[in-house]
């Protein structure tokens, strides 16, 4: 899993550089191409711009623009089936490890993966749910004094993996869960601030996931 994640991370990245170097390439591109992709630069940029046939004519800016944006646009579709296989390959394994995990609600293959992948590197820290808080980087730390108190910051320790994942997990259940909904309006009403709910949240999946990595230990 790890060896998948790295490959990823790494396809992930090549395609956000790309694809923000083909949108720059068509907004700067000549007449003739940005008014042909003006509506594309969020739905079908990539798959029109790959169908794209050069031909050399009497404006070489042109063919060399359009050449180069189409062989920028194939290398995001490369791209993208690559993911879509690393994806396929990291599903059966997280299958077969855990599958309980995903059964989490806003747990995906990829923020399971890297949990796992965590937990199987740090063995000897997962004797407690609170030590897996404290891996995953999402332990509270006070953060009050004198007067102040019962306030806590961020936890910047941690593998920054796990602790990303859980990020994701509770960023999909403040968009769509309502339950969780519900008590990020009551936390709020309390006078917790967003970023101080989501570390509460975190806190919460952060120990329904140990649940489930006790259960295949």
């Amino acid at each position: 899993m790890r060896v998948l994640l790295v490959a990823r991370r790494s396809a992930r990245r090549q395609r956000i550089q790309t694809l923000n170097q083909l949108r720059h390439l068509v907004f700067t591109a000549p007449e003739e191409i940005r008014a042909r992709f003006k509506d594309r630069y969020k739905t079908g940029l990539v798959t029109e711009v790959a169908a794209v046939r050069p031909r050399k004519g009497s404006d070489p800016v042109t063919y060399t623009t359009n050449l180069v944006i189409r062989n920028l646009a194939r290398r995001i579709q490369g791209l993208n089936a690559e993911m879509a296989s690393i994806d396929h390959m990291l599903t059966e394994l997280v299958a077969e490890t855990a599958s309980s995990l995903l059964e989490l609600y806003g747990v995906g293959t990829d923020s399971a993966a890297s949990l796992l992948v965590t937990a199987g590197d740090n063995p000897d820290r997962l004797g407690s749910e609170r030590s897996w808080a404290h891996l995953c980087g999402v332990a509270p730390l006070p953060a009050g004094s004198g007067k102040t108190s019962g306030r806590y910051r961020l936890n910047r320790g941690g593998d920054r993996n796990a602790n990303s994942a859980l990020y994701r997990i509770v960023l999909t259940r403040m968009s769509s869960d309502e339950e969780t909904r519900r008590y990020v309006a009551r936390r709020r009403a309390e006078g917790l601030t967003s970023l101080e709910v989501m570390r509460c949240l975190k806190r919460y999946v952060a120990r329904q996931v140990f649940k489930q990595l006790s259960r295949t230990a």
